[in-house]
């Protein structure tokens, strides 16, 4: 229970620099809906003329961004970014920051086991993101609220979130596995930094060229797409049970490499 406590103690800050971080988002987003909203359907015939390729990259879609729950799935990739960048940072420098900090030989030389570290951590790990998602939830359905005029937007922003949760937990254990099996620890915030990264392009390009479809199943930002939850309002059962798989063979290698790893101290 000391080591996580001693985590959530040790990320309160992080954690408090990326809510504001998400909220500063959001508000500044509201100032674009509005600009949007007053324009009216015009603004949608504009749209209309831009290529779908800049579209899709923006992550505009086919969204009505004169109303609030079609700005607010636009607004979403850019949540899911900065949501997925933070799990992916907390997984890897939580596991890798004992032999970059040199505290590894104080932290082993308890009577708990390596398994039990990891557990620890894990948790703490956890309630962070859970935190973090929950953060974005609040703030998107007050301060978006505001402007829905009638629009029932709690239960929609209430999907993508679920779906936001679901890609943090796998960014976070991306993150973890990759500083629990590499070598160079302090290299596993950049190299987790990297597969997020390509994975959004990979995602892009699928939106861009439709040729890339098969491609889906290896980018998990291809599994809960606003345009998908929105429009049928759920998950597909294939994505789901591909995440659950991802997840839990992401969770074995963090474990067993861990214990199996010579640690610098």
């Amino acid at each position: 229970m000391n080591i996580f406590l001693r985590e959530l103690k040790a990320h309160r800050r992080a954690l408090l620099i990326w809510s504001i971080a998400i909220f500063l988002m959001i508000v500044s987003s509201i100032g674009k809906f509005t600009a949007y909203a007053e324009t009216g359907q015009s603004m949608n015939e504009l749209l209309s003329q831009i290529p779908s390729s800049i579209k899709a990259v923006l992550g505009m879609g086919n969204f009505d961004l004169t109303k609030v729950s079609g700005f607010y799935g636009m607004l979403y990739l850019y949540l899911l970014l900065l949501a997925t960048v933070h799990a992916s940072l907390l997984g890897a420098n939580i596991i890798a920051k004992e032999e970059r900090d040199k505290t590894a030989e104080f932290l082993l030389v308890k009577p708990v086991s390596r398994s039990k570290v990891i557990t620890a951590k894990l948790l703490a790990s956890l309630i962070n993101i859970v935190v973090f998602n929950l953060v974005t939830l609040i703030f998107s359905v007050v301060l978006m609220g505001k402007y829905a005029k009638g629009e029932n937007i709690t239960e929609e922003i209430g999907v993508l979130m679920a779906g936001m949760f679901i890609l943090q937990l796998m960014f976070l254990l991306i993150g973890t596995a990759t500083a629990a099996a590499s070598r160079n620890p302090q290299s596993a915030a950049s190299v987790s930094t990297a597969i997020l990264l390509v994975a959004f392009v990979i995602s892009s390009a699928i939106d861009i060229n439709s040729r890339l479809e098969p491609l889906k199943y290896i980018t998990p930002f291809a599994y809960f797409k606003a345009e998908t939850l929105l429009g049928t309002g759920g998950f597909e059962p294939v994505f789901l049970l591909l995440s659950l798989a991802i997840i839990a063979l992401l969770m074995v290698v963090t474990y067993v490499s861990y214990n199996k790893r010579d640690l610098h101290v």
